[in-house]
């Protein structure tokens, strides 16, 4: 026997497929004896409503499409909490893909998400042109975390990544370190900021800037500590600030192949503030990203457009802040 359909519950219930209809939809206009009957006759046959039919078939949507730039990173998984939080509240479901930080990938799997006909998408960290968002935004509501965007038809969910590459540097300079080098996130979404917050707190403490090509990983955070570590030789900086968490784990495991104790040796700060960051055996000091209130924000966002209750953008910039923990410590 095949997937029961509506049509298979209207006749156990004995009642008008458009009765059916509208029991899965909630209306309040089906007496509550013919709603107890249909909902019997669906469980008995093991029949759930198809969210992708039901948005076709009522030209309305109860999905939201997300987008994440990387599945291994518990940043991301944080935001989805909050969002779908916000989405759960208002009845609607997440579905969710990703295009492992590769413009094309995500082109592709945006391109994926959109033929589901969702509500709305939000895209998390995402690396895709802004000329694909722009199309994608001309069909249904946009919403961006972490990253920014000037169009007038897409929100934007955002920290101050200027600010809190600042913070970590500012931390690390009052601890006594003055060779202090930046892993990077390379082209990721917000990379640039931080680099450029990185860049102007070392300049404005008399310190020369170093910055070592990375990314969003922990693979590239231990290439690029071994990189530092093949380079510097005798001039080893004495503090590192990794692109985010991620990143760190991977410097920390480089410089614990070489030799070197964190932070006995070399302190270590992160970025995100993410689950990994609070175990115990990593205990990271990192910048903090409130990561589900920028899923939250997102999510409200996004069912603002959704709903029709606003047509100007909104731009959220939270200011983070550090927390320290046991991976920085004086000169």
């Amino acid at each position: 026997m095949g997937r029961p359909t509506m049509e298979d519950v209207a006749r156990r219930a004995g009642v008008s497929r458009a009765l059916v209809s509208l029991v899965m939809r909630g209306s309040p206009k089906v007496s509550e004896r013919r709603r107890a009957a249909v909902l019997r006759a669906a469980q008995e046959l093991g029949y759930s409503p198809h969210a992708m039919a039901r948005s076709l078939a009522s030209r309305t949507s109860t999905v939201l499409g997300v987008m994440v730039s990387d599945l291994h990173n518990p940043f991301f998984a944080e935001v989805v909490d909050g969002l779908d939080e916000v989405a759960r509240n208002q009845g609607f479901d997440l579905i969710i893909s990703t295009g492992s930080r590769s413009p094309a990938r995500e082109r592709r799997a945006l391109g994926s998400l959109l033929s589901f006909r969702p509500a709305g998408v939000a895209l998390l960290g995402t690396v895709v042109s802004a000329a694909d968002i722009a199309t994608a935004a001309q069909q249904q509501p946009v919403v961006l975390v972490a990253r920014s965007s000037r169009l007038s038809t897409v929100d934007t969910v955002n920290d101050d990544g200027e600010a809190g590459s600042e913070v970590a540097v500012d931390h690390l300079v009052s601890l006594g370190h003055k060779r202090i080098a930046h892993l990077d996130g390379g082209s990721g979404s917000q990379a640039a900021l931080r680099r450029r917050g990185y860049d102007r707190a070392m300049r404005r403490h008399g310190l020369d800037p170093v910055v070592v090509r990375s990314e969003y990983t922990d693979v590239a955070g231990a290439r690029a500590v071994r990189e530092l570590l093949a380079d510097s030789e005798d001039d080893l900086p004495t503090a590192l600030v990794a692109a985010n968490d991620y990143n760190a784990v991977g410097a920390l495991a480089a410089l614990a192949e070489a030799g070197l104790r964190v932070p006995e040796d070399v302190s270590l700060v992160g970025y995100d503030n993410t689950s990994l960051a609070g175990l115990r055996h990593l205990s990271l000091t990192t910048v903090d990203q409130p990561r589900s209130e920028m899923g939250r924000l997102a999510g409200e966002a996004l069912l603002q457009r959704v709903r029709g209750e606003r047509a100007e953008p909104v731009r959220h910039l939270l200011h983070p802040s550090l927390v320290v923990r046991g991976t920085t410590a004086p000169r």
